[in-house]
């Protein structure tokens, strides 16, 4: 039902999937997704400077002084939101970007999208790489139930509370679950999972999708033990499950 604060004759909310990592841009993003980023000129954007090293490279022709860049990312409060959106609802479509995969997964996004759908302004999301779902797809885990997570607590009792909470679903449910960690403590977090999961649970570790350096591997947590696998400083998703 129409609002007084509808747009009319808005621009469209492109939702832009970033590369995951050093890799060529043929590697996993479609073609349309360089034509679409060509015709724009207003992005919001994790990291300005992250975005216009992206935008040269699949979309070379455009002139990097005609970008407008505004900042989303955690930290940005909901009351920037209307200001952001004045680009739309003035009818010049605009872009969002994060600094690698889905805008709005596991990143920031969700608050413009929802702003933009009460508004009356049109979405549209583009393909590309998510790698929670491309984890998901290579692990041989249940992909009918699912949860990501996001990240685990930092401390070490929480973390061992949370870990074995994680697992009783997936006994319990069969849902698969999935968790990531930042890089540097991915040698951390599979370490915790070995020491806290039992030996059946499955786990499998995909570090650095889609790139030259992906790792993908799945095995019972016994199995790993065994493995004695090193880790790289790589994104990386984990995922429990039967």
């Amino acid at each position: 039902m129409p609002t007084e604060e509808r747009t009319r004759q808005a621009g469209t909310l492109f939702l832009i999937p970033t590369l995951l990592g050093e890799a060529s841009p043929d590697s996993s993003l479609p073609p349309l997704l360089g034509r679409a980023i060509g015709r724009l000129t207003h992005f919001l954007v994790e990291d300005e400077k992250n975005a216009r090293a992206f935008i040269r490279v699949v979309a070379p022709h455009v002139n990097p002084r005609e970008l407008v860049l505004e900042r989303l990312d955690e930290h940005t409060p909901p009351s920037d939101i209307p200001r952001l959106m004045k680009p739309l609802q003035a009818g010049i479509d605009m872009g969002v970007l994060s600094d690698a995969g889905c805008p709005a997964v596991a990143d920031p996004g969700s608050l413009v999208v929802r702003r933009a759908h009460e508004l009356g302004i049109p979405v549209r999301p583009l393909v590309g790489p998510c790698s929670m779902l491309l984890g998901l797809m290579a692990s041989g885990l249940s992909g009918q139930r699912w949860r990501f997570v996001g990240y685990l607590p930092v401390d070490d009792a929480e973390r061992a509370n949370a870990i074995k909470r994680l697992e009783h679903e997936v006994s319990r449910l069969g849902e698969t679950q999935i968790v990531m960690e930042t890089p540097y403590r991915n040698q951390k977090l599979l370490d915790d999972l070995l020491r806290h999961c039992t030996p059946e649970t499955r786990l499998c570790v995909a570090s650095a999708v889609t790139t030259p350096a992906e790792l993908i591997q799945s095995h019972t947590i016994e199995e790993w033990r065994k493995l004695g696998r090193s880790l790289p400083k790589t994104p990386t998703v984990f995922l429990l499950g039967r």
